[in-house]
């Protein structure tokens, strides 16, 4: 007896199925987890939302008496030591004083849990301020500094509205499609600015500037938002 076999069938799936079985797989809400290091430059199409805070506080601004002296100084020459210590002497006041430089957009991460998230590979994140909390203006630098004078400083100089403290609160949820294959992270902050900053002091003889130090500064504003980035992982 000889026995046949059936040939198999093939099965043709339609590719838009497929590709809805995809989609539905890859999309969920986002897990709170520390987003990582994002990259430093800030590229338009990194900025999900802005809105204006309710809460912030100004800062001290520096008056006009006070600008003109210190450009007065800043325009001395740099001495290294003490300066000349001998029979010149030059009428200038001592003072301490800062000057800032190289400004540039910068968001400023509110880092406590309830505003930090990755989500992926591929779909749908969904995101939501979980924990309300104040961002402030963030010193580094090889000495110790005075925020708020470097603050004002800022203001006049760049002409932007910084401040010494924003508050974000609980709400602003937002939504974003991630690339397939790819990670979403999702950052809440300030949209601010990051400048350098040094620090000086009248030379011993009066007529010259001796550098103290330097450092960065990193500026709030009102502005706050999400930020959005990918990665490979």
């Amino acid at each position: 007896m000889q026995l046949r076999i059936a040939p198999m069938r093939r099965f043709i799936i339609p590719a838009a199925i497929l590709t809805l079985a995809a989609t539905m797989t890859a999309t969920s809400h986002a897990v709170e987890e520390p987003a990582g290091a994002a990259p430093e430059a800030v590229s338009p199409d990194q900025v999900g939302t802005q809105e204006t805070s309710s809460s912030a506080v100004d800062g001290p601004v520096l008056s006009e008496q006070e600008m003109v002296a210190e450009e007065k100084l800043t325009a001395l020459p740099e001495v290294t030591g003490d300066g000349d210590i001998g029979v010149k002497r030059c009428d200038n006041p001592y003072k301490k004083w800062y000057t800032v430089s190289a400004k540039k957009s910068y968001h400023i991460p509110s880092w406590w849990n309830g505003t930090s998230y990755k989500d992926g590979p591929g779909g749908t994140m969904t995101v939501e301020v979980l924990k309300a909390g104040k961002i402030a203006v963030e010193l580094s630098g090889n000495v110790s500094a005075e925020a708020g004078v470097i603050l004002s400083k800022a203001k006049v100089e760049f002409g932007i509205k910084v401040v010494s403290e924003v508050g974000i609160t609980v709400g602003h949820r937002y939504s974003q499609e991630i690339k397939s294959g790819r990670y979403g992270h999702m950052q809440y902050g300030s949209w601010g600015y990051k400048t350098n900053w040094t620090k000086w002091e009248t030379s011993a003889d009066r007529c010259g500037k001796k550098k103290l130090g330097s450092g960065t500064a990193k500026m709030p504003t009102k502005e706050v938002g999400w930020r959005y980035w990918e990665t490979r992982s």
